[in-house]
């Protein structure tokens, strides 16, 4: 795969550094061409903001991909994010059959919830069509929320390895072949991310730091894709994924008021150099 092409599907929020606005940038900086299908365009992210807009495209994916199929376009790889609605999640699905080359990979982050709860605009029917996207995926890049919504199993902010690996076995029996798990914290003051492949697990451990960001999910999940899709194992996309991440936000603490999102755009040159080590 010397010049990997990649589809991802989520929404832009014009301001707010998330989703597509990250995504884009991110992947591209890894050296892989990134196409791109919006969910929904919003004025600004659903978190700190109030009385932002939001226009569901909903109904452009099916014409969108009808195109697609005409002119013979298809993905080495499909990441999707943050979807605009319930009934998008069908469409998604037919969009990953049609367009994905044989041998490609599916990448989902289920981003629809964090700190024990749904964003806004998200209920149960979400949830379970979101179960029905992560049923077929190479890997799902969930955080403890949204795994545990996934799974039906009990959100809990103090647990031990073999809560994890319960909540793991879980996403794996509704059909996600591999597991990318973020924010897994064993002992005060790290955090961590768990990968599950082939059956084997393993643990990657960075500084846990003091303030956080919006977004951040957002900038692991692509930053992850970008580095797998360039050839590097999940193992060390996702100790890739977790440096950079740490070090957006590292940048965005030494800038006063900005709260709703992460200097990601700084420190791109530091994933450069990570991804072509």
């Amino acid at each position: 795969m010397s010049y990997p092409k990649i589809l991802t599907i989520q929404d832009i929020s014009c301001v707010g550094q998330c989703s597509l606005t990250v995504a884009l940038p991110i992947i591209s900086a890894c050296g892989v061409e990134t196409c791109v299908l919006p969910s929904a365009v919003l004025s600004t992210h659903t978190a700190g903001f109030s009385g932002y807009t939001f226009r569901d495209l909903t109904d452009d994916m099916p014409p969108v991909n009808e195109h697609w199929k005409k002119e013979g376009i298809k993905f080495d790889a499909v990441y999707t994010g943050y979807l605009g609605s319930t009934r998008q999640v069908q469409y998604v699905i037919d969009i990953i059959k049609s367009s994905k080359k044989q041998g490609g990979v599916v990448i989902i982050d289920p981003a629809m919830a964090d700190n024990g709860k749904l964003y806004p605009g998200f209920d149960d029917d979400f949830v379970a069509a979101m179960r029905t996207l992560c049923a077929d995926a190479d890997y799902v890049v969930p955080n403890m929320t949204e795994a545990c919504l996934l799974t039906g199993i009990e959100y809990k902010t103090e647990y031990d390895e073999a809560y994890v690996k319960k909540i793991i076995e879980a996403l794996v029996s509704l059909g996600a072949r591999n597991v990318i798990f973020t924010g897994i914290s064993y002992k005060k003051g790290k955090n961590g991310v768990v990968v599950y492949e082939n059956g084997n697990y393993a643990y990657y451990e960075h500084e846990m730091l003091s303030n956080s960001c919006h977004g951040t999910g957002d900038i692991y999940a692509s930053a992850f894709v970008g580095a797998l899709i360039r050839g590097k194992s999940s193992y060390d996309a996702a100790r890739i994924a977790a440096d950079y991440t740490v070090e957006c936000i590292k940048a965005t603490a030494e800038e006063e008021n900005h709260w709703y999102g992460a200097k990601f755009e700084p420190v791109l040159p530091k994933l450069i150099s990570m991804i072509n080590e």
